[in-house]
């Protein structure tokens, strides 16, 4: 790269995400050219002063016109990275690395990343403990897997992000409806069976093959059932020098390892089942956390993902050893849920521990964080039960809320 221009990097979104690492991207004198969906480029939350072009398309997944829109940008634009802000947007990005040989990660490892089928046939083979499940390819197959895992079973869609489109099933008979009426999609579902325990996951930083930072969180309630059932989601970080935690750190080093994740961020997720206690993968993705879950880690330790995945990037670019800042080591929780009002008051909550407020219409939401493990705890399992009582909805206005957690 010519030492007398900026290092460019191309930023793909679907939504508006990934704030601060545009703002970092722009802090260590990058030029940023943000390529977005139409539906996302108008919103007020971009930081404009930070993003030197903008390009607006229909779709950002819509092949091969994003790949001849980003190619001729390439006749004018030298571009050193391609980072994808949404899970959406992590295969276009690879695809486009791959096509324009930029480098960072490719096709296959991004595959691994965003297929939840493609995530689970590598951890199986290399010997990390994953529920039972099946491809719904092929018939017989099918029916074997009926026939030697009982249920209930979980059919789920290879490429959509966290919880969406999940359906639980009980009955082999339902679970042949299910895939018979998929028809021509039916290949891009799998199906697992479901195990019941505590939903955990890890949010880590990856610098050449090596997991550089990493913090464990557990669910209060699984996102599944917040998706298909409603409720009130909520999250904490583990204590530190529980085996639990200690336990999820290891398993997710190994499967970093075991997917080839070179560098960048991960969010991963794991579930202790109840049947033997051990640490069963579920699913990761090669991006921040969504959900606010970035802020979780952030009140925790300090640590702004999207901006240390900017300095893992322009460290790539420049040849230099990147080094992640030191952590604080104090607790964390988060808590949302759908409200019944347009904007709730959360005036009533006025503990000494809350650092955040979510302001967002039709939605209730706040995160603690302090030193002490046990009074963060005590916080989210109080909040639990007064959201329940002050806020929570299960049918919001649907031309009012759009939820994503």
């Amino acid at each position: 790269m010519s030492q007398n221009r900026p290092i460019t990097i191309l930023a793909i979104a679907s939504e508006c995400k990934g704030i601060p690492y545009l703002l970092e991207a722009k802090r260590q004198d990058a030029r940023v050219l943000l390529l977005v969906s139409e539906e996302a480029a108008h919103l007020p939350d971009w930081p404009m002063e930070a993003i030197a072009e903008r390009f607006i398309m229909p779709e950002l997944s819509k092949q091969p016109d994003v790949t001849y829109a980003v190619s001729y940008l390439a006749r004018t634009e030298k571009i050193d990275r391609i980072v994808a802000l949404d899970d959406y947007d992590v295969a276009t990005a690879a695809s486009l690395r791959e096509h324009l040989r930029i480098p960072g990660m490719g096709e296959t490892t991004a595959r691994h990343f965003r297929d939840k089928l493609a995530m689970r046939v590598r951890a199986r083979d290399e010997g990390v403990l994953v529920p039972a499940f099946t491809a719904v390819f092929n018939n017989d197959n099918l029916h074997d897997f009926l026939q030697q895992v009982p249920p209930p079973w979980v059919l789920k869609p290879r490429f959509e992000a966290g919880a969406v489109g999940i359906r639980k099933l009980h009955e082999a008979d339902a679970v042949w409806q299910a895939v018979n009426e998929l028809g021509d999609q039916r290949s891009f579902y799998l199906l697992e069976q479901f195990v019941a325990g505590n939903v955990c996951h890890v949010d880590s930083l990856i610098w050449e093959n090596d997991v550089v930072f990493a913090i464990a969180s557990q669910y209060g309630t699984p996102p599944l059932a917040v998706t298909t059932g409603g409720g009130i989601f909520n999250t904490r970080t583990l204590e530190r020098n529980s085996e639990s935690n200690q336990a999820l750190i290891a398993a997710n080093e190994n499967l970093m390892r075991v997917l080839r994740q070179v560098r960048g961020v991960a969010h991963t997720e794991f579930i202790q089942a109840e049947a033997d206690g051990r640490f069963y993968f579920l699913e990761t993705a090669a991006r921040v956390g969504g959900a606010n879950i970035d802020r979780l880690v952030e009140a925790a330790t300090g640590i702004v993902l999207w901006q240390e995945a900017a300095r893992i990037d322009l460290a790539s670019v420049r040849g230099e050893a990147y080094q992640p800042l030191v952590p604080r080591n104090d607790y964390a929780g988060l808590i949302i849920c759908l409200a019944q009002q347009e904007q709730p008051d959360l005036s009533a909550y006025v503990d000494p521990e809350i650092v955040w407020r979510l302001p967002k219409k039709y939605h209730a939401g706040l995160l603690v964080a302090g030193a002490d493990y046990g009074r963060i705890q005590q916080l989210i399992n109080q909040y639990n039960e007064r959201f329940a009582r002050d806020f929570l909805t299960s049918a919001p206005p649907k031309s009012k809320v759009r939820t994503q957690i």
